[in-house]
């Protein structure tokens, strides 16, 4: 009698038991249901430009929280005069003796021509006080565009009429030009010509201007999104279930629209910051006293041919923080579009 083969299998017995186990065995995490939020912090990390983007990001609004400590621990502060004050280091052309705009182990970035400020200190708080401008203007534009959105878009009638004029006589002005025309004026409403105007007052009104012409164009963006919802199924569900106005927008509509108000305010932040510097750039915006991104930027327009190393830090970290901030800005919206596929 000839043994059985190696190769030959008895076959499997399939039992109700076994069948019973298959259907109600748990199924592998990979087929687990995920929230929205879950798959788009999914598709986020394993983008690698949004990953380093985003830590650029984190790295710069980090150093500006941190500014005055790391100040302290450098040694220096932005608003002393090195230059003047300590002999040896200008020369009498008032700019930096030594090679490289005077970059040593005691001025890590060099010193300002002229004054003779430390340029790294000056930086960094200009970098804070910068981003703490676009900061807040952001915030306000989106808060008052996303309000002026929805509330065109779900009411619509004379509601929507008005506020559909009022953006369309906003996004009619060329604003950069309107920025630099109506700062000067508002902040001659408050201080009289003889007088010095106080840096906080430049700052509210600074703000105030570009947050005025600044919503619009979120709103109706809003306004159209919001126009596209209040037909769909759900919302009118709410409504037969006699659900109010002000439930339907926060349980409803707004949970939609997220997508949408995220990624704006990440393209509008670094919109706002190049604006801000560029208006301190041309005169209109923060003075020269206070460490900023664009009085930098200014400084260093005049004095670029003889030194232009002190060019070199404000404009290298602008471009590396809009440039950062926009790749950021796209990795946000592909991982939250639902489309992507990557």
């Amino acid at each position: 009698m000839t043994p059985p083969t190696p190769s030959a299998a008895a076959p499997l017995e399939v039992t109700d038991e076994s069948v019973e186990k298959s259907i109600t065995s748990p199924t592998p995490k990979a087929n687990e249901s995920r929230s929205p939020g879950q798959l788009a912090w999914l598709r986020f990390k394993r983008d690698r430009t949004g990953v380093i983007s985003a830590l650029v990001v984190i790295f710069f609004f980090v150093i500006s929280i941190a500014a005055p400590l790391i100040a302290k621990l450098y040694g220096k502060d932005p608003t002393t005069t090195y230059g003047i004050n300590t002999p040896g280091l200008l020369g009498d052309n008032s700019f930096p003796i030594k090679p490289n705009g005077g970059i040593s182990p005691d001025f890590w970035f060099g010193l300002e021509p002229g004054l003779g400020r430390d340029v790294f200190t000056f930086l960094l708080y200009g970098i804070r006080n910068s981003l703490l401008i676009a900061g807040a203007v952001t915030v306000l534009v989106m808060i008052i565009g996303v309000v002026a959105g929805v509330t065109a878009g779900y009411l619509g009638g004379k509601s929507d009429w008005f506020i559909g004029r009022v953006i369309d006589i906003l996004l009619a002005f060329p604003s950069q030009l309107f920025f630099v025309a109506f700062t000067p004026v508002v902040l001659a409403l408050f201080v009289a010509p003889d007088e010095n105007t106080p840096t906080w007052l430049t700052v509210v009104s600074l703000i105030g201007v570009l947050t005025v012409f600044g919503w619009a164009s979120i709103a109706r963006l809003l306004r159209g999104q919001v126009l596209a919802l209040r037909e769909r199924e759900f919302v009118e569900a709410a409504k037969v279930t006699g659900a109010s106005p002000a439930r339907i927008i926060f349980k409803e509509l707004l949970p939609n629209l997220w997508t949408p108000i995220l990624i704006q305010a990440t393209l509008l932040l670094p919109t706002m910051v190049t604006t801000e510097a560029g208006l301190a750039f041309l005169g209109v915006g923060v003075k020269e006293t206070t460490p900023d991104w664009g009085v930098m930027l200014g400084r260093a327009a005049d004095v670029y041919q003889d030194d232009i190393t002190y060019l070199l830090f404000p404009g290298i970290t602008m471009v590396i923080f809009v440039l950062a901030f926009n790749l950021l800005g796209d990795s946000m919206r592909d991982a939250l579009d639902p489309k992507t596929k990557r």
